[in-house]
């Protein structure tokens, strides 16, 4: 008998080591071992022993004999089936029912042990190893990374922008009848801009059924199905490297936090035309609400809103004094790179951090029109008085107290000499702010995700653990029983599929009805997460996580197993690692 069968035997009889016993069975299902292929010593495991009290009667007596170790997986495949086939239907259905309410129950007993293991909402999680004792210059944007706004900011735009697509672009009246809708859509969504569909796509590419609307209305999955020929979006039909819809491409993804009232204007005008029978044209409608949109942020029409009523727009400041405060009390350098215009910034900045914000900072630039600032070399800086009086000089230095405008990455640097990983910059789209810093100019990056916050406190609770313990539970006794093709064994494995549909809407809709997670579909990871992975050394909800953390912290990144690897610690091990009594025909035998 192996060790490892031997350490799996001693956790069975002991209810105090359940978290060992995760690990222990994760290892064999990470692996794909059937339980026949674990001990290969000749005599009757104690593991057998154990479980037995669990297989049909039919089945006893079976289970000893000449070990299979010498011969072929196929052939013990083969073999061990022929001992299950005098089984009757019943007693198969039986047992497999018994072995899905033993599993029910010993997930229920880890549910405390799991919901200890809560996560803290204020840590900053690292996708890269990450010291900020290296760190000596900070970087920041400005719109949702320093200032936070309210829910009425949306409801706003998405109220002129309505406004502006029935005066200018003659759109119907009835228009006005539509109003913001505050949970009807999530960040990192694509927009078929061709079939006017807005979706959620995982990380290979493939389109969550269930999360595909027209309008306000969802899509059912076999007319999706259909259009796409599968699931599957291909690589030329999607967005270009940020996010965009461009000549050739059908897919736009909505990755600022700016763009849930840009979804919310095109799902209800694709509304109010489909409930009218308005025939129109897919491609104009998309173009028409970017337009509209763009022309509130444009025109200034947002920014003398929100600097006429500041309590009711920008709604805290997630101790942004504070963090910054201790950035420059340690000596670092600050600098802020932000498309919007200085007047706006200076206002939110007062209102947040007081009069003297610009003391902090060594550098600021303005209206810099990224993700174009990063590329395009040909923009010089411009330097602007505090009443908005353009200069005419040429820069030689970016100088502290100063306002500056425009400009490019490229100069930025010749200029101040504040290159690769010393630099860590912070800010909350992920293409415009975050790519090409870390792609092409070895910048550190720090992504502010909001929305983080919120997910984790639906993650910590307990409906959430135990619906997702349970999820995974049943995951694993599905894949492990699959193997059984008999006709009663299949209605029940069936009955079991159905459940686990069931249970994975009810995990999307926990988070969101429509859409679900920011971070997940179903059990992918979404698109959203794979570019956030690839871009953000680390990500955080606000940058006042930053203050549990002194500044010889390192981050590192949770070593999760491959596939193909075995975990080694209980927070890395799937909560569907349970003690299951499989397979009866997976066996050893004594000689």
């Amino acid at each position: 008998m192996t060790s490892l069968s031997l350490y799996l035997c001693s956790l069975l009889n002991n209810n105090n080591n359940k978290k060992k016993l995760l690990i222990c069975y994760n290892y064999l299902h990470t692996h794909r071992t059937p339980l026949h292929l674990v001990d290969r010593a000749p005599q009757k495991t104690r593991l057998v022993r154990l479980l037995d009290m669990n297989v049909p009667a039919v089945f006893r007596g079976r289970v000893t004999g000449k070990v299979l170790a010498q011969q072929s997986g196929a052939r013990n495949y083969r073999e061990a089936t022929m001992c299950t086939s005098s089984a009757s239907g019943q007693d198969m259905t039986n047992w497999l029912w018994s072995i899905y309410n033993e599993t029910k129950k010993q997930t229920e007993a880890l549910i405390p042990v799991i919901s200890k293991n809560s996560v803290n909402p204020n840590t900053v999680f690292a996708n890269n190893e990450m010291s900020l004792h290296d760190i000596e210059i900070y970087g920041f944007d400005y719109d949702y990374t320093l200032a936070f706004y309210s829910r009425h900011l949306h409801t706003l735009i998405f109220n002129i922008a309505r406004d502006i697509l029935i005066q200018e672009h003659r759109y119907p009246e009835g228009l006005r009848e539509y109003e913001y809708i505050p949970n009807f859509v999530v960040r990192g969504l694509h927009y078929d801009v061709q079939k006017a569909l807005l979706m959620k796509i995982d990380a290979f590419h493939y389109i969550q059924l269930g999360t595909v609307y027209r309008g306000l209305h969802p899509v059912p999955d076999k007319e999706v199905i259909a259009m796409y020929d599968g699931c599957h979006v291909p690589l030329e039909n999607m967005s270009d490297f940020y996010g965009k819809s461009s000549h050739g491409h059908t897919m736009k993804q909505f990755m600022d936090i700016f763009s849930l009232p840009e979804m919310n204007l095109l799902c209800c005008v694709n509304d109010y035309f489909m409930k009218h029978n308005i025939d129109y044209e897919p491609v104009h409608l998309y173009k028409d609400v970017k337009a509209a949109i763009g022309d509130v942020h444009v025109k200034g029409i947002m920014y003398r809103a929100v600097e006429a009523d500041m309590e009711n727009y920008i709604s805290y400041g997630e101790q942004t004094h504070a963090v910054l405060k201790k950035l420059y009390e340690d000596g670092k350098k600050m600098f802020l790179i932000t498309n919007s215009p200085f007047d706006f910034v200076d206002r939110g900045m007062i209102y947040i951090v007081g009069k003297d914000w610009r003391d902090l900072f060594d550098i600021v630039i303005v209206q810099a029109d990224k993700p174009g600032f990063f590329n395009d070399r040909r923009k010089p800086f411009r330097r602007v008085t505090d009443k908005g009086v353009l200069h005419w000089d040429r820069i030689h230095k970016l100088e502290k107290g100063k306002i500056y405008k425009q400009g490019n990455l490229y100069e930025f640097l010749r200029l101040t000499g504040w290159r690769g990983s010393k630099v860590l910059y912070f800010g909350d789209h992920i293409y415009s702010d975050l790519a090409d810093l870390t792609l092409k100019h070895g910048w550190r990056t720090g992504a502010i995700i909001p929305e983080l916050r919120k997910e984790i406190k639906i993650m910590n609770t307990e409906q959430y653990v135990h619906l997702m313990t349970w999820l995974q539970g049943l995951t694993g006794l599905i894949e492990h029983m699959q193997v059984h093709r008999d006709p009663a064994s299949q209605a029940v494995v069936q009955e079991w599929i159905k459940e686990r549909e069931a249970m994975r809407s009810q995990t999307k809709d926990i988070f969101n009805s429509q859409f679900g997670s920011l971070f997940r579909t179903y059990h992918n990871p979404t698109y959203f997460s794979r570019r956030l992975s690839r871009f953000a050394d680390i990500y955080m909800a606000s940058l006042s996580c930053l203050l549990n953390y002194d500044f010889q912290h390192t981050f590192f990144p949770r070593r999760t197993p491959l596939q193909h690897e075995s975990p080694f610690w209980p927070e890395q091990t799937s909560a569907g690692a349970l003690k299951m009594p499989f397979i009866p025909h997976r066996t050893t035998t004594e000689e």
